[in-house]
C-alpha cells in the first residue's frame, strides 16, 4: 500500500506535469529549469573556460561516467559544453518539439557541422534552389573538394526534386521554408515523406518561420536548423545557430562541435535564451504588421509584384495556409522603376535602417541586388532570378500604422514608370 508520503509526492508531480501549452507560453517556460543556482528566476550566466574537481576521486568518478554517456549536471572543459549554453538548448528543444537542441556560434557554423558530421567521401546531396546562398556555396564549392556531389532542384519540384536521388548515394534532402527572398514555402510532408522512403535524412531551414509559425519535425523532418541571430535572438545583437532533432541523430553532432569548437560564448547563449521569453509576442506583431504591409504593396500603383505567402497571389499560398500558423514577417516586393528608383525608396525610408539581416526588433530593409549580390552584373543577377528592382523589407515591432505611412511617403517620391510605360503605348499608337 502506497504511503501518505508517495501519494503527496505524486500529486505533486500530477499537478506540476505541464499540459499541452500555447507556443507563447513555451517559449517562456519551455525546457526551464525551475530552480536554478542561487533561487535565481532567470538562467545564470556561467562564464568560464575551465571546470574543477574537487580532488582525483571525483575527476576519476566524472571519467567514468563519461565513458558511459556522461553527466548532464557536469561538464570538464568550455569547449564541450556549458550550463548556460545548456540551458538555452532545453529551452530550443522545448520550442520545436525536439528531444535535443545543439547550439552554434552561427547559422551557417550548425549548417556546415550538420553536413561536416554526417556525410562522407562519394555522397550526395539533393537541395533546392531557393536555399540561402551561402549554403548553396558550401554545398557546391567547398564539399565538392572533398568529393561530395550536390544537385539543386527548382523549389516547388518535387517530381525533379525525387528524380535527381542517386540510389545508395544520396544522403541528405536539404531545404528551406519560407525561402529568401522569395519566401517559397516547402511542403514539408512531401519531402519528409520522399526521404523517409528512400531512406534519405530531411534538414530544413525555418529561420524565416521560427517555431512559433511552423515545427518541421512535426512533419516528419529529421534535423531543422536556425540562424538564431534573427528572430530567436530578436535584438540584433548576437550570433548563433542551433540543430534540432531526435536525440539519438544528435548525440554525434554534440561530440564533433566539441571537436569543431564553433559552440557559443556563454554570453550569446545567455542573450539567446533572454530573447526567446518574448519570440511569441515578437513573432505574433511581426506577423500582423508583414500582413498588412504586404496587402497594402500589392494594392500600391508603383509595385509590380509582392512576394509573401500570406497573400493568395503567392504561388505557395495553400501550403502556407496548410501547415503555418503565421507568415512571418519578412515581405519581398518588386518597385515599378529600375536599380536607381528602387534605391531612392528605400534612401526615403525612415523607420528601417538598410542591413542585411532580419527578426529583429529594429525593421530592417536591403535591395539583394546590392547587398549579396553586389559584383553581379544587372545581366548576371537576372539569371539567378535577383532583379534589380527587388527590395526585402524584415519588419520589426514598430506600430503597423508608422510603418505603412513610412512606405507611402516613401513611394510618393519615386517616379512612376509604369504611367510613363503607359503613356508611351498610347503615343505610340
Amino acid at each position: 500500500m502506497a504511503s501518505i508520503h508517495d501519494n503527496i509526492e505524486r500529486a505533486i508531480e500530477e499537478a506540476t506535469r505541464p499540459a499541452r501549452q500555447g507556443m507563447g507560453t513555451r517559449a517562456v517556460h519551455g525546457g526551464v529549469n525551475r530552480q536554478n543556482p542561487y533561487h535565481a528566476l532567470t538562467t545564470p550566466l556561467v562564464q568560464t573556460a575551465t571546470y574543477t574537481f574537487k580532488n582525483t576521486a571525483d575527476l576519476c568518478a566524472y571519467m567514468e561516467s563519461h565513458l558511459w554517456g556522461g553527466d548532464e549536471n557536469r561538464e570538464e572543459y568550455g569547449r564541450y559544453g556549458n550550463p548556460t549554453i545548456a540551458a538555452a538548448e532545453a529551452r530550443l528543444a522545448a520550442l520545436e518539439g525536439a528531444d535535443a537542441a545543439v547550439l552554434y556560434s552561427s547559422g551557417m557554423a550548425a549548417i556546415t557541422s550538420l553536413l561536416l558530421t554526417v556525410l562522407k567521401n562519394g555522397q550526395h546531396i539533393v537541395m533546392t534552389d531557393d536555399c540561402y546562398r551561402r549554403t548553396r556555396q558550401f554545398c557546391r564549392v567547398f564539399l565538392a573538394k572533398y568529393g561530395v556531389e550536390t544537385s539543386v532542384v527548382p523549389m516547388g519540384d518535387y517530381e525533379a526534386l525525387e528524380a535527381a536521388i542517386i540510389p545508395n548515394k544520396t544522403r541528405f534532402i536539404i531545404s528551406e521554408t519560407p525561402t529568401n527572398p522569395y519566401l517559397r514555402v516547402a511542403d514539408l510532408a512531401r519531402i519528409a515523406e520522399i526521404g523517409q522512403r528512400h531512406q534519405i535524412l530531411t534538414m530544413i531551414d525555418s529561420t524565416f518561420a521560427t517555431p512559433i509559425n511552423l515545427r518541421p519535425l512535426e512533419h516528419g523532418i529529421d534535423f531543422v536548423v536556425h540562424s538564431a541571430t534573427k528572430y530567436l535572438g530578436g535584438h540584433n545583437d548576437v550570433l548563433a545557430g542551433v540543430i534540432c532533432g531526435e536525440r539519438g541523430k544528435m548525440a554525434a553532432l554534440k561530440a564533433s562541435r566539441g571537436m569543431f569548437g564553433n559552440l557559443p560564448d556563454p554570453q550569446a547563449a545567455w542573450l539567446i535564451e533572454r530573447g526567446i521569453k518574448t519570440l511569441g509576442v515578437r513573432v505574433r506583431q511581426q506577423n500582423e504588421t508583414a500582413l498588412a504591409v504586404a496587402r497594402f504593396l500589392e494594392q500600391h500603383p508603383k509595385i509590380e509584384r509582392v512576394w509573401y505567402p500570406g497573400l493568395e497571389s503567392h504561388p505557395d499560398h495553400a501550403a502556407a495556409v496548410r501547415q503555418m500558423s503565421g507568415f512571418g514577417g519578412v515581405v519581398s516586393f518588386e518597385i515599378a522603376g529600375d536599380l536607381d528608383d528602387t534605391s531612392l525608396f528605400i534612401d526615403r525610408c525612415r523607420i528601417p535602417y538598410i542591413g542585411p539581416s532580419l527578426g529583429g526588433v529594429e525593421s530592417l530593409i536591403e535591395q539583394p541586388s546590392l547587398v549579396s549580390y553586389y559584383e553581379l552584373s544587372t545581366a548576371e543577377r537576372l539569371a539567378i532570378g535577383i532583379k534589380d528592382n527587388l527590395v526585402r523589407f524584415a519588419v520589426g515591432i514598430e506600430d503597423t500604422e508608422d510603418i505603412l505611412a513610412d512606405l507611402e511617403n516613401a513611394l510618393e517620391g519615386v517616379p512612376n514608370r509604369r504611367l510613363e510605360r503607359d503613356w508611351e503605348k498610347r503615343f505610340r499608337h
